[in-house]
């Protein structure tokens, strides 16, 4: 069957790399330098995964920049575009879903719109009663770098419908995941928007809760490492989801945990709330600890979140920057994934020995081999020396 995708981030490229394995996708951007890379094979986005499928697997997948040849005859359209949370509406800015729809419709009234892109609760339902009709939200639940794998390898998959094809759309997903018994929920349409919100909250919960832990260690001049490892041992709490940070960031949690707690206006909640603000608290004790050291130049390793993603949208260390640069201090920046002179006005250090030696202090979110010979002036708060 033919199955269109549109957006190639990391939800849209990894869902058309699992589908084309047993189906004719086609990858619908906006991007001609995306769409070229991918017709050459080549991953516009780091994922060890997708590379290897656009590679080595025998894939029936090609991208376009055009809507009609991509959105026409298509059974299924998934919609894979971003949503990013306005800040003064305090809502998910859905412009980029919308639009796809209008233009599905336009040019093919029949197929089914599968909406993978993060949604408020309640965006399917209010979609229905303006009369749009075959739209299912089915949310996605993979990590940054490891997409694919997440895809291949899925916790489970939600669909938020019971119709005839919801359940063929999942059973498309089943077909090309390497999983075996895979458990598949099929839910009302806001229950499913609901899942997602909750699931990435509670993420973000759990970063902020070992964050102020670890806020409280290097205050009282106490071992983080042991604390963590002590209570980690329960299997009530395990050993995962545990490395201290300097604030969750990404795609996801920071504008989930927003729209989660703009959804919950009238209900009587502490914790969401307290997730959000806990986050800004961590990042404005990591700016202090920084300055607490004096240092005339702070030097920033690597913008991205981590290793094996090439993201740095709402990286925690950008807040981090912005309260060191209006304390005076100047910032520069060793992020070999950028080529330009500058990243929104601050220095871009371009050779790496010099950027070890200009900086007083080099703050990393994650340590890497490259620091260890400077490791006596880097600040991370890195405990397991992983992700």
């Amino acid at each position: 069957m033919k199955i269109t995708v549109v957006g190639t981030g990391y939800v849209g490229l990894s869902n058309a790399a699992l589908l084309a394995q047993h189906n004719s996708v086609v990858a619908l951007d906006i991007s001609k330098e995306k769409v070229d890379l991918i017709n050459k094979g080549i991953s516009p986005i780091e994922d060890a995964e997708i590379q290897d499928f656009l590679q080595n697997k025998k894939l029936n997948l090609e991208a376009t920049t055009d809507e009609r040849l991509a959105l026409k005859d298509s059974q299924y359209i998934i919609v894979c575009t971003p949503t990013d949370y306005d800040v003064e509406k305090k809502f998910f800015d859905t412009s980029s879903v919308e639009s796809v729809i209008n233009s599905a419709r336009k040019y093919n009234e029949s197929a089914t719109i599968v909406i993978k892109s993060t949604i408020p609760v309640g965006f399917v339902q209010n979609l229905e009663s303006k009369g749009h009709q075959k739209i299912i939200f089915s949310p996605e639940f993979l990590r940054e770098g490891k997409a694919l794998y997440d895809n291949l390898h899925p916790s489970r998959i939600i669909v938020g419908s019971d119709s005839k094809e919801a359940q063929i759309f999942a059973q498309l997903l089943k077909q090309g995941a390497i999983k075996k018994n895979i458990e598949v929920l099929y839910t009302g349409p806001t229950e499913a928007e609901a899942i997602k919100l909750f699931a990435n909250t509670y993420l973000a919960m759990r970063v902020s809760f070992f964050n102020e832990l670890d806020n409280y260690a290097e205050l009282k001049g106490l071992d983080s490492r042991q604390i963590i490892d002590g209570i980690s041992l329960d299997p009530r709490i395990g050993q995962h989801y545990n490395n201290p940070s300097f604030g969750y960031g990404g795609y996801c949690l920071p504008k989930d945990t927003k729209q989660l707690l703009a959804n919950y206006k009238g209900v009587p909640n502490a914790i969401i709330k307290s997730i959000v603000r806990s986050n800004e608290i961590r990042k404005e004790h990591i700016a202090n600890q920084i300055l607490a050291c004096n240092p005339a130049v702070v030097g920033i390793y690597r913008l991205t979140m981590k290793s094996g993603s090439d993201n740095f949208r709402a990286s925690s260390i950008q807040d981090v920057m912005r309260i060191l640069k209006s304390k005076g201090i100047e910032v520069i920046i060793y992020e070999p994934s950028l080529s330009e002179e500058t990243f929104e006005g601050y220095e871009l250090s371009k050779e790496f020995n010099s950027f070890k030696e200009q900086a007083d202090i080099i703050v990393t979110n994650r340590m890497s081999e490259q620091l260890v010979d400077v490791q006596e002036k880097v600040y991370t708060r890195d405990i397991f020396r992983r992700d």
